[in-house]
């Protein structure tokens, strides 16, 4: 889970501050330290966690703070701007070409996930209705052509090659005028990379900016390699002038140094974060959303985004309904298991939730073997069963655990969760009723 180890510091930090009435010098001061160290233990730059400090200690030590009613939630309102301006304040999107076709040059260095981000980044923007062309100028990595194009037919994007055979410049001018021929619009270029930083590279990402003119250069980093990760940026911003940076693996990035220290040491933004391995695993960087996470406030905002994109709103509606009228089969399960794992990992989406513990988050693990299990047991019912679980007696129940490669106590189990699922739904949706009439509820239900 990303920042893991910071959030749980941090919000531990905090809590022993809202625990106090009023708020002493000293006992900002230890609040303090905690942070610095726990900033420190994240991997954060020395001199981003010392700037920070100071900044948040002048504000939290003024008499506003101090002799307020409320001081603790003063001092975490400042930790979370400070936090939020840290990593850029409003997040940042992509620059298009007004006048038409917009190109976007992927650097890096090599293991970093150019090449699949090249395709995460297109299915995104597809679906801001861009039309998108992959331009496969990584002439050198062997197979680094075949990947892309595996990843273009994937999310069925096409990709624009010449082989290995003809130089990075000349491949680009191709894409370019490819794109004009068939009416694309943007072009998302992957380039070489290498395994450091070195003259050769860095002469051919130059040459590729001088000939296309890209309107945007954003160079992707993988985010556990920690104090790395921000000298690679810097090195990459010096010679290249970047437009912004990509953050790969922060899901597995514990610790969360990259994200909080990029910003602050190269002045350029991180525009979009890699949060999983699966081609819609891609997430526009908000600094005061993620603040808001770091910090166990949640992030609802976030969540409710995930759900409009992979929740199907006319099944959610027809699910409803069925709820009401108690017509929720296995099928209706199924279906919903399907569209859970469409959100993610549930560690990531409980993060989301405001006042969800990150120790406990931590401790959850969703075995998805059992998600598959539970798969193939509903698969292995017949439509009848599906529709009426009631009539599964033990004969029925013995056939399904032979065909779904279970035991019998697995469909027992399942038979019981179900029955269980359906009086919590009915359950919930009545309550949900209850409280629109009493005008308690924040959102409609139909």
């Amino acid at each position: 889970m990303a920042f893991e180890g910071l959030a749980s510091k941090l919000q531990e930090t905090l809590k022993k501050l809202r625990g106090k009435g009023k708020l002493s010098e000293k006992d900002i001061k230890d609040a303090m330290r905690e942070v610095k160290l726990a900033l420190l233990e994240a991997d954060v730059n020395y001199k981003v966690v010392k700037n920070f400090i100071k900044s948040v200690s002048e504000k939290c030590m003024g008499e506003e703070v101090l002799k307020s009613l409320t001081p603790a939630q003063q001092v975490i309102k400042i930790v979370n701007e400070e936090l939020t301006l840290l990593m850029g304040k409003n997040e940042s999107g992509i620059e298009y070409n007004p006048n038409g076709l917009t190109v976007i040059m992927l650097v890096g260095l090599q293991g970093a996930g150019k090449t699949t981000m090249c395709g995460k980044l297109a299915l995104q923007l597809r679906k801001k209705n861009k039309r998108p062309l992959l331009a496969a100028c990584d002439i050198y990595r062997p197979a680094a052509i075949k990947q892309l194009q595996i990843v273009g037919k994937q999310i069925d994007i096409p990709v624009f090659s010449l082989g290995d055979k003809v130089g990075a410049v000349d491949i680009c001018k191709g894409a370019v005028a490819y794109a004009k021929d068939n009416n694309l619009n943007v072009i998302i270029i992957d380039t070489a990379g290498r395994l450091q930083i070195d003259e050769e590279l860095m002469d051919e990402l130059k040459q590729i900016k001088e000939n296309i003119n890209p309107q945007e250069i954003l160079l992707v980093v993988d985010s556990m390699t920690g104090q790395d990760a921000v000298n690679v940026a810097s090195s990459f911003n010096e010679q290249l002038d970047i437009n912004g940076v990509v953050l790969t693996k922060l899901d597995g990035d514990t610790r969360g140094g990259a994200a909080l220290s990029i910003r602050a040491i190269t002045g350029k933004p991180i525009k979009f974060i890699g949060m999983g391995e699966k081609m819609n695993d891609l997430e526009v960087f908000y600094p005061d959303r993620m603040a808001s996470r770091i910090l166990g406030m949640g992030d609802v905002l976030s969540l409710i985004e995930k759900a409009q994109a992979n929740i199907d709103e006319k099944k959610a509606i027809e699910l409803e309904k069925k709820i009401r009228s108690q017509q929720f089969t296995f099928d209706d399960f199924l279906d919903q298991l399907e569209q859970m794992k469409n959100l993610g990992p549930l560690d990531q989406v409980l993060g989301m939730i405001p006042g969800v513990n990150s120790k406990k988050v931590k401790d959850l693990e969703v075995d998805e073997k059992e998600l598959v299990k539970i798969q193939a047991i509903i698969q292995s019912m017949t439509k009848e069963e599906r529709t009426d679980p009631s009539i599964i007696d033990s004969s029925r129940r013995k056939r399904i655990a032979i065909g779904s490669g279970s035991n019998v106590q697995d469909v027992n189990r399942l038979l019981k969760q179900f029955k269980e699922t359906k009086k919590m739904m009915k359950k919930f949706m009545g309550m949900g009723k209850t409280m629109k009439k009493k005008g308690k509820l924040g959102f409609p239900f139909p």
